[in-house]
């Protein structure tokens, strides 16, 4: 799948709309890393190099644009977010970074207040690792929420606490077995705690009510102005579909909101769609109507799948057990065969592939499925991709580069999994296989960086710097340092190689002629400081030359 390149308009003669000048412009392009100058028409990139070079593009009507030497680097690509969801969830109870049973409480406790009875009470982003691993129970927030059904996310989004209230709603009890692809946490007494992992969560949502179309586009617009902020110009978005929750969500959103904010001149970031792979013949419909350039905001990805769940919730699956569940190597959510053919039907329709694997099992499982489509299928250029690649057995970053398989990573996972990796899985392990962004590099593999918002925030620049340094909360040294990365090769991750991750390099990922002008003005003025230290803030964001922040 190679996309074709959207088309400017011709001008009648080449006089700029934009030119800048004097700035440290990194460009992610090989042929011509740095420049101090570049001028663009018609929305694309005309020219980049010295001003002398550009100064002929200057005419009546050209805006120049003096940067005083800022750094100038593209627009950053997030290659894995969940955009509706994490617009949603900005306006729900937020527990990112609680630390204690307390504050989980207190905020539960509040939003219950402020929500009307029988209405639900929903959020995440909660974290047990940050109050020593304890998981939460319904018995932890019944007293605060007699009124309201209440469903929370843990912040990887595979496990979800509930209150005794929503467990009546639903009818689960000490009877109720587990759902294929999903556990419903008991006592030892056998009755339910309140936590429902992957696919068991299926037995609560149908009773939550719809989201709204008008919910659903304002929190677009919403997430839209904060991705802006973070110099963010296109998201890959796979969508608001986790295992046990319902296909058609990501259609939806396709149609009730991209498409009406496309036709309404309302989208200002551009997306990049990603859909159940389940649903993989409806994708090879649409792209056959529509064409993968839906609209210079709008990509037709491919489709998405699942092998296992995650760290934090004990079911990213492992070739060992847990050390701290000597029993349990995690959760296989989809069997081997049927993810085997649903990637052989889609591959087979050109569409390209993407699957979740977090635990060293996983990701052996999904390389070998790639290893016999590609075999099967012959050769093209498909850019599987596995999502997260968090870890990895010896000999998997050399798979990853043969294979040329893109590894699409979250660098900010990082900050969080450092200690629970430690815990789960023993220093030993841990330390050997996990966020191997160095060893991908060196096997000549693609790493392309993104956030899993909302799991973790859209923040490119704190990306790159937990690349770079690999310093989690409260440590004073690197987690591995040999798998450090440079800051061009940061930058990289979040821009051509993004973009390559997602056969969008034709129009985006490079400041290069005939590119679309999406680019963020940093407020630093030295190559050798960021590269240190890691430090800077958005100035200006710009999609396709016209300044969108602030």
């Amino acid at each position: 799948m190679v996309r074709a390149r959207i088309q400017a308009p011709m001008a009648m003669s080449a006089v700029a709309d934009l030119v800048l000048k004097n700035a440290l412009i990194f460009t992610s392009d090989d042929s011509l890393p740095f420049a101090d100058s570049m001028a663009i028409l018609n929305r694309r990139i005309l020219r980049v190099g010295t001003y002398s070079t550009v100064q002929d593009l200057v005419g009546q009507g050209t805006r120049e644009l003096n940067l005083g030497g800022k750094l100038v680097v593209p627009g950053f690509i997030d290659s894995h977010g969940h955009l509706i969801y994490q617009g949603l969830q900005m306006k729900q109870v937020n527990l990112h970074g609680v630390n204690h049973k307390n504050e989980f409480v207190r905020r539960v406790a509040e939003a219950a207040k402020n929500t009307k009875k029988g209405n639900w009470v929903l959020g995440g982003g909660w974290n047990n690792d940050l109050w020593g691993g304890e998981l939460p129970m319904a018995s932890w927030i019944d007293d605060v929420t007699p009124s309201n059904p209440v469903l929370l996310s843990r912040i990887d989004g595979h496990m979800s606490l509930v209150n005794n209230a929503t467990l009546k709603l639903a009818g689960i009890s000490n009877l109720t077995e587990d759902p294929e692809g999903g556990i419903i946490v008991k006592t030892t007494g056998g009755d339910p705690t309140g936590l429902l992992i992957d696919s068991a969560r299926k037995l609560v949502l149908p009773f939550i009510p719809k989201v709204s179309v008008e919910e659903r586009r304002e929190a677009l617009l919403r997430v839209s102005n904060l991705a802006l902020a973070r110099g963010v110009t296109t998201i890959v978005d796979f969508g608001r579909y986790y295992p046990g929750e319902s296909v058609e969500l990501s259609w939806e959103d396709f149609s009730d909101v991209y498409q009406w904010a496309d036709s309404s001149g309302k989208m200002t970031i551009r997306v990049c769609l990603f859909f159940p792979m389940e649903t993989w013949s409806s994708l090879n419909d649409l792209i056959h109507k529509m064409g993968e350039v839906v609209s210079p905001w709008i990509y037709l990805g491919g489709v998405k799948g699942f092998v296992d769940g995650s760290l934090g919730s004990h079911t990213a699956l492992f070739h060992e057990p847990y050390v701290d569940e000597p029993d349990n190597c995690g959760m296989q959510i989809t069997e081997r065969e049927k993810l085997f053919k649903l990637t052989m039907e889609s591959d087979k329709s050109k569409l390209q592939v993407a699957i979740h694997a977090i635990g060293d099992k996983a990701n052996d499982m999904v390389l070998d499925i790639y290893e016999s489509v590609i075999s099967t299928n012959g050769p093209r250029d498909r850019r599987f991709r596995v999502e997260h690649a968090q870890h990895l057995t010896p000999g998997a970053p050399q798979r990853f580069g043969k294979l040329r398989i893109i590894a699409s990573a979250q660098p900010e996972h990082l900050l969080d999994d450092a200690e629970s990796a430690t815990n789960k899985l023993g220093a030993q392990r841990a330390e050997k296989e996990s966020f191997l962004f160095r060893s991908l590099l060196t096997c000549k593999a693609c790493l392309a960086f993104g956030s899993d918002c909302p799991v973790a925030n859209i923040n490119p620049l704190g990306g790159m710097r937990t690349a770079m340094r690999r310093i989690p909360p409260s440590w004073d040294h690197a987690w591995m340092p040999s798998e450090c990365l440079t800051l061009d090769e940061a930058i990289k991750a979040y821009t051509i190689s993004a973009a390559y991750a997602s056969f969008l390099d034709k129009d985006l990922g490079s400041l290069s002629p005939g590119k679309l002008a999406d680019f963020v003005i940093l407020s630093t003025d030295s190559w050798d400081e960021f590269a240190a230290e890691g430090l800077a803030s958005i100035e200006a964001t710009y999609t396709g030359g016209i300044q969108a922040y602030p």
